[in-house]
């Protein structure tokens, strides 16, 4: 089955507008912090268009942004509803808005590796630490010797040739 490719544009105005709208009525101003920072690494993801480190930047950002809105939606949703029938209203929307976006997330997280694999990605990510490979196909063996070269001459001198006088 083929994936749909999905523009990186469309994802980042979609969980801009879904932050936006989350944002109106009750969640704190580190979880706009956190979204609108991951959403400017997309913007940066869309700038460089061969940058695969910004492209795996977007992915990390999105999945760490998936705990944080569960933690702030576990610890800042309110117990009790507002108070006026217009706060209840808008209290509904935002926050049907944040957890649509938390929804999305896992969704745009996997079009969001794709991208990464089109860009030249590795399927298996790399932080950095040092690996031990098995695979020695493209080294040489140092008990075979290359047909080309001779064993009377390891330095590929000229035969006819005399050494270069030395410097003292």
């Amino acid at each position: 089955m083929e994936i749909p490719a999905i523009n990186l544009k469309a994802i980042v105005l979609v969980h801009w507008l879904l932050t936006v709208w989350g944002c109106m009525a009750w969640l704190p101003t580190s979880f706009a912090w956190g979204n609108f920072g991951v959403l400017a690494v997309g913007v940066w993801a869309i700038a460089q268009r061969d940058s695969i480190d910004a492209v795996l930047m977007f992915l990390i950002g999105m999945v760490v942004t998936i705990l944080t809105d569960i933690v702030h939606f576990g610890i800042f949703y309110p117990i009790n509803d507002f108070a006026a029938e217009s706060g209840r209203n808008v209290f509904r929307f935002s926050a049907g808005m944040a957890i649509l976006s938390l929804l999305l997330k896992p969704a745009s997280c996997f079009f969001v590796y794709q991208m990464y694999r089109e860009r030249g990605g590795d399927y298996n990510v790399n932080f950095g630490f040092p690996s031990v490979s098995r695979n020695r196909d493209a080294y040489q063996s140092i008990d075979q010797q290359d047909e080309s070269s001779s064993t009377a001459n390891p330095f590929n001198q000229a035969q006819d040739s005399k050494p270069p006088p030395r410097t003292y």
